[in-house]
Order: structure tokens, then C-alpha cells, then sequence
């Protein structure tokens, strides 16, 4: 428990002060984000995911305290039952488990990040639906972002300990994820249409004072003493709400991956908080790769039927590598047709008689 407690701090203490320095001090001012400041910080964020792969294939395994042979069979048999050793001595087998640990966040980093482009999607049309002003989309995107780091730290440690207790759940979790996927296809739209008839924002406005105005970038206001909220906090709400969806979803498909909560956690971490930069870098562009879409659909379905297989799959020695070269081919090759079969628009030319 000492290593856990000690890499959960240190891991925790970084994201908030990175997060922190991006709040208070690039972001000091409200300003709108351009494609370059967001280019700028999403490669920041991939850049510390990667690294903190390299982190786990050669210390992964303090997070466990695995000093001893029996400790490293214990963990493989509760986390990694789909690890088979090549090797017999300690130090190699540790080598390799830590390999495996690495492949494994890493897979399930890209999974997240993949389909947290259907997130920026549902964000986009939130914000622009409650009419938020471009400066502030930051700010409460910021704050979006910290609360779903909470949220999720219970999801997974909650799922994990379900996992573990109820291995059929990982049935229910690749059965759900195959109706998603399905669903995904079909689905005309995310539900989102109109966002001010959302359910959550006609409990909130019963609930709590709103008032009907936006007052720069708050999300409430004292008024004759008494708490109002601006519906900038109902979209803070909305974002937060959605973002769970989402995770019923995201979390999940990790969970194919691997059943270590640790790993389930750092993955989802690292994609939801370069989830922001990635917002304002694909805002534009989402509508572009019209085959995207079905990209996550195929990705969603194979995750499924990873989890709904996953007793024979480590009985044929299914490798993770596997998963994440699929992945990456379902990236590419979405993006490459949407690109090929991208709808040509005519050149406007320009009016002579406006010269």
C-alpha cells in the first residue's frame, strides 16, 4: 500500500499543479484559445502521457510494492491474468510485467483519447447552445475538467472493486459497450439538440435561484444577500453530467484493457485533462472527418467483444500490444477516408463589381 499511496500522491500533485499554472497563470486573463496555444498544450499533454509510460515500464511495479516473486504472481493473477511469463527469474519477469503495464496505459490512453472526441462534440454544441461567450469557454472547461477527475476517480475504484468481487461484470460491461456502438451508428444526434430542455437544467432551475444572464465569467452572484447562479453554472453542471455519460462508456473499455484501477486511472486522467487543449483544436475540425464516427462505432464494438471474450482471449495469449495496434489502425484509416472522400466544394470566386 505504501508504493500506491506514494505514486497516487506524487501522480495527483502534478496534474493539479500543472493545472493550476495553466488557470493562474497562463490563464490568468480570459482570452480565446487559438489553434496554436491549443496545438502548444495538447502536445504538452501527450508528451507527459508518454512519459509517464516510460515511468511505468521501469518503475511500474512500486506502485504495487511487488518485491518478492509471490507478491508479482499475486498482482499478475488479480490484474493481469492475460500476462504470460516467457522468462523464469525475477528481475526478468518483473521487466516484463512492467512492459506489459506500459502497453496496457498506454492502449487504454489512446482508447480514452479517441473517444473523447465524441466529447468535444457534445461540449461544442453545449457551449454554443447556451450561447457562452468564446473567452470563457476555458474557464469553464477548466473547472469541467477538475470535477471530472473526481467523478472518475470514484467510477473506477468503485468499478475496479466490483470487477474484482463479480467477474461477470466485465459480460455486462462488453455487452453495453457492443449496444453502444450500434447505438452510435443509428443515433441521429447526440440528444443534445436543444440543451436548455435538458432534464438536468429543468431540475436545476426548480432547485436553485438562476438568473437568466450571463455576468462575465462567474457562475453565480450575491444579490440582496442572497445566492444566485448565472447560467454559466448550469453549463458547468451540464459538462460535468455529460462528461459521466460518457465515462459509463470510456471506463469500461479501459477495463477490456486491463483490470489494474491504477492503470484504468492514469489513462483516463491524462486524456480527459488534455481534453480541453484537444476541444479547441478539433472544435473546427469534427465535422470535417465524417468518418470518424464510425471509427469510434468499430472501436467501441471491438473493446466489446475484447470483454465479452476475455476468458478465451487469455487462453489463446491474446498480447495487449494487439489492441493498440488495432486502435491506431482505426485511426488512421477514419481519418485517411474521411480525407479521400471529403465533399468537394466549388471555389468561390470572387465579384468583380465589389472591386
Amino acid at each position: 500500500m505504501h508504493g500506491e499511496t506514494l505514486i497516487m500522491g506524487a501522480f495527483l500533485v502534478v496534474i493539479v499543479a500543472v493545472l493550476l499554472f495553466d488557470l493562474l497563470v497562463v490563464g490568468r486573463n480570459s482570452h480565446v484559445v487559438k489553434t496554436k496555444e491549443a496545438l502548444m498544450w495538447t502536445s504538452v499533454w501527450v508528451s507527459l502521457a508518454v512519459l509517464f509510460y516510460f515511468i511505468l515500464a521501469n518503475f511500474g511495479h512500486l506502485l504495487h510494492d511487488i518485491d518478492t516473486p509471490e507478491r508479482l504472481r499475486q498482482i499478475s493473477s488479480m490484474y493481469s491474468p492475460d500476462l504470460h511469463y516467457v522468462t523464469n527469474d525475477f528481475q526478468s519477469m518483473l521487466r516484463e510485467y512492467r512492459q506489459h503495464m506500459g502497453i496496457n496505459y498506454l492502449t487504454g490512453f489512446f482508447i480514452e483519447q479517441t473517444l473523447s472526441i465524441d466529447n468535444v462534440f457534445v461540449i461544442l454544441v453545449l457551449l454554443q447552445g447556451f450561447g457562452v461567450q468564446l473567452e470563457n469557454y476555458k474557464k469553464v472547461l477548466f473547472w469541467g475538467i477538475l470535477g471530472a477527475i473526481v467523478l472518475r476517480f470514484i467510477f473506477i475504484f468503485v468499478g475496479s472493486a466490483l470487477v474484482q468481487k463479480f467477474d461477470w461484470i466485465l459480460l455486462v460491461f462488453g455487452a453495453f459497450l457492443v449496444y453502444q456502438s450500434v447505438h452510435l451508428l443509428v443515433a441521429k444526434d447526440h440528444g443534445m439538440k436543444d440543451p436548455q430542455t435538458h432534464p438536468v437544467v429543468r431540475f436545476l432551475s426548480k432547485k436553485i435561484r438562476l438568473i437568466p444572464y450571463y455576468i462575465g465569467g462567474k457562475f453565480w452572484t450575491v444579490e440582496n444577500r442572497k445566492l444566485y447562479f448565472t447560467p454559466l453554472f448550469v453549463v458547468l453542471v451540464m459538462i460535468e453530467f455529460t462528461d459521466l455519460l460518457f465515462a459509463v462508456d470510456s471506463i469500461p473499455a479501459v477495463f477490456a484493457v486491463t483490470r489494474d484501477p491504477y492503470i484504468v486511472f492514469f489513462s483516463n486522467i491524462f486524456a480527459i485533462i488534455g481534453l480541453r487543449s484537444l476541444f479547441f483544436l478539433l472544435a473546427g475540425l469534427v465535422e470535417k472527418f465524417k468518418y470518424l464516427k464510425h471509427g469510434v462505432s468499430l472501436l467501441l464494438a471491438f473493446v466489446g467483444f475484447k470483454l465479452l471474450l476475455h476468458s478465451w482471449l487469455e487462453e489463446i495469449g491474446f498480447k495487449s500490444w494487439y489492441s493498440l495496434v488495432f486502435i491506431g489502425f482505426v485511426l488512421v484509416a477514419s481519418v485517411t477516408v474521411s480525407m479521400l472522400l471529403a465533399d468537394k466544394k466549388p471555389a468561390v470566386t470572387a465579384d468583380p463589381s465589389a472591386e
